[in-house]
């Protein structure tokens, strides 16, 4: 658990923050909307439940399945309407076909998570900390990573993250990155035929930072160095998407 003093100064960052970000960012809005609209037919915004901070289990508690806090993350919306209606729950994936053009660009650009400040603001989230899961996709994942819901324990879900300055969109690892000389020992690392290729190599590269991140929150001076670090990087690598 983290310590109290850096409880309180996350907290007081992440209102700080999300209200300085909101009142930057909503002159936005209308005009991200407009696109949206022109773009496809449906909603604005995007509603759907994600997992939050991990439970701890009771000591009788025979069930071995994750469970977390859930709250309702907002987005701007990305795909077409009822993108899922024949597939179910399913992980986004590079170049998705759901995703409409506009969605794309917001996507590419990570404009389509502004709306997530009202988490932020509302304590769902924290702005540093790991990208929340779909509660039914996390019981997959956490099945087939060992220790994947750890990620989430004693920290709340983040806009951004170590991870996501880091990381590819879906937590592929770059060419340039400290994790790329050991991309063979994370990618299939069972050398299942079947397996290559599959998401989670990309998440298990994700769970490093995330819990390289957790870690860093038992002491206030390595908590308050990591999250200026990635809060520095974040508007660095939006920037850096939105030219290629």
């Amino acid at each position: 658990m983290p310590p109290r003093s850096v409880l309180v100064t996350k907290r007081i960052i992440d209102v700080v923050a999300a209200t300085i970000g909101l009142s930057m960012t909503l002159p936005l809005y209308p005009v991200v909307a407009l696109a949206i609209k022109i773009d496809s037919s449906g909603p604005i915004f995007f509603r759907q439940t994600r997992a939050g901070r991990l439970i701890p289990r009771r000591a009788n508690d025979q069930d071995p399945t994750p469970r977390c806090e859930t709250f309702t993350l907002i987005k701007f919306r990305t795909m077409g309407v009822d993108a899922e209606k024949k597939t179910g729950a399913v992980f986004a994936k590079k170049n998705d076909p759901r995703v409409t053009r506009v969605g794309r660009f917001l996507r590419k650009t990570r404009l389509d998570e502004l709306p997530q400040l009202w988490n932020v603001l509302r304590g769902d989230m924290s702005l540093v900390g790991p990208r929340p899961e779909r509660p039914e996709l996390l019981v997959d994942f956490a099945l087939a990573i060992p220790f994947f819901e750890e990620r989430m324990r004693d920290v709340k879900p983040g806009l951004t993250g170590m991870a996501q300055v880091s990381l590819g969109y879906s937590g592929a690892i770059p060419d340039d990155s400290v994790l790329a000389a050991f991309r063979e020992t994370l990618s299939n690392p069972f050398g299942l035929e079947e397996a290559e290729g599959a998401l989670a190599d990309d998440l298990r590269a994700k769970l490093l930072y995330d819990v390289a991140y957790t870690a860093s929150l038992e002491d206030f001076r390595s908590f308050l160095e990591t999250e200026l670090s990635v809060i520095l990087k974040t508007p660095i690598i939006m920037l850096r998407s939105a030219g290629h």
